[in-house]
């Protein structure tokens, strides 16, 4: 555990006595967390998991934490905005040309196809997200 404070601490840009000022304990008690010499008292492993940017259990067990969320870029925002748009103008487009008698019905399957797939891709893609 002390190998993962270290590097935690180190990732934050924080000293080891900017640490123990947060934690309310001395530099050489951090020290000593980090040599594996001392344990952080387990009341505070909430506290020096939130403080380094984990969660107490990783921190405790050693593994890395969820990797975080990134937002999405600009391009893949237009992409879903594309998606939802998509199977609205297949709809809009089915509907007036059905309406004027101008499109079979293979190519209303077709069009309302393409329109639920977009909605399936968006779908799928914000609950990856």
């Amino acid at each position: 555990m002390g190998a993962r404070i270290a590097a935690l601490r180190k990732e934050k840009g924080m000293t080891q006595l900017a640490l123990a000022q947060q934690m309310n304990v001395t530099d050489k008690a951090v020290s000593k967390w980090e040599r594996d010499k001392a344990a952080p008292d387990i009341h505070s492993i909430p506290r020096l998991a939130e403080l380094l940017g984990t969660m107490p259990d990783a921190l405790l067990s050693g593994t890395s934490p969820p990797a975080q969320v990134k937002e999405p870029g600009e391009a893949h925002k237009i992409i879903r905005l594309i998606l939802r748009v998509i199977p609205l103008a297949m709809g809009v487009a089915t509907a007036v040309l059905a309406a004027i008698g101008q499109i079979d019905l293979r190519d209303v399957a077709i069009l309302l196809g393409i329109g639920l797939a977009c909605v399936g891709v968006y779908l799928l893609d914000r609950d990856l997200n």
